[in-house]
């Protein structure tokens, strides 16, 4: 019986680890479905970044802050991890990094579109 319980524990944990939330999530738009944070926020794509790789430096960064993990954040599917120029964890959606905008004020902003010609949003 004692390991039955362990059993079912141990398939409890597993199965709430494969239905963990993603990151982000997709909104409706009039642009589309783009990627928002939890608070409804845009995120952004740089042109300018590698697959897997954040080039947006200390300055860029103050504009265009890094979407960050939190400590335990773990890369899975499309979703993975890159160092932003902070020095901290930051997502990326298929190998591209993902930022907010700080010119966005409030959910569902999209002012950062098309900045520079080098600023997207992520779909």
């Amino acid at each position: 019986m004692k390991t039955l319980l362990v059993s079912i524990g141990f398939l409890a944990v597993t199965a709430l680890s494969v239905f963990a939330a993603e990151p982000a999530k997709m909104v409706d738009t009039k642009m589309g479905k783009v990627l928002a944070t939890d608070k409804g926020m845009t995120l952004y794509v740089f042109d300018k970044d590698g697959k897997g790789k954040s080039n947006c430096d200390a300055a860029c960064l103050k504009k265009w802050p890094a979407f960050h993990a939190d400590a335990k954040a773990k890369a899975e599917g499309e979703w993975s991890l890159v160092k932003a120029a902070d020095g901290k964890d930051m997502w990326a959606y298929s190998g591209k990094p993902l930022y907010t905008y700080s010119g966005d004020k409030k959910a569902g902003d999209m002012t950062g579109d098309g900045v520079g010609g080098v600023w997207h949003v992520a779909k």
